[in-house]
């Protein structure tokens, strides 16, 4: 086998490895206290390794589709794991609404088609203010991406915060 078909194998089993853990890491909670800042900072860390898991897998796609340019493989082959990708996907999901973190499961529906079209076919046909409209659109998706990364870090630190505040409070 070629190293780009390794390569989709290998990071098959790193997906693989991770949703072990994510379902190792769902049957822990359930030790946890109904509530509590240990609880929340363990359902947010099951939170973040399934959106990294979903990011794995849509790269996974992403790698199975460009590889029979790469390296011709069988029809056979390319099925099973397509199969394969598939199944970890519906594992994925049903790991995501056990969270209920139902808007992972419409994750495709929320950022658009996996394929965009590139620079070029997008600014085929546009005037000056056609191309300035274009980038403020591009910078206003760019400004959300940011925003919503900056709201999670600051959800992570605050509970980073209150689990430290916590335990100093217990101190002697």
């Amino acid at each position: 086998m070629a190293s780009s078909s390794d390569s989709w194998v290998k990071e098959y089993n790193e997906a693989l490895k991770l949703a072990d853990d994510i379902s190792g890491m769902i049957s822990e909670q359930s030790s946890f206290p109904a509530s509590g800042p240990e609880t929340q900072h363990h359902s947010s860390a099951i939170r973040r390794k399934i959106t990294i898991l979903g990011t794995r897998l849509d790269s996974l796609q992403s790698l199975l589709s460009k590889l029979p340019g790469k390296q011709p493989i069988s029809e056979k082959e390319m099925n099973r794991r397509k199969d394969m990708l598939s199944n970890l996907r519906s594992k994925v999901n049903q790991m995501a609404s056990t969270l209920n973190m139902s808007n992972f499961a419409n994750r495709d529906s929320l950022l658009g088609p996996e394929r965009k079209p590139d620079a070029m076919t997008r600014m085929v046909g546009l005037d000056n203010n056609g191309l300035v409209g274009l980038q403020r659109q591009i910078m206003k998706g760019h400004l959300i991406g940011l925003f919503e990364n900056i709201l999670l870090l600051i959800c992570s630190l605050d509970l980073i915060v209150h689990c430290y505040t916590s335990r100093t409070r217990r101190w002697p």
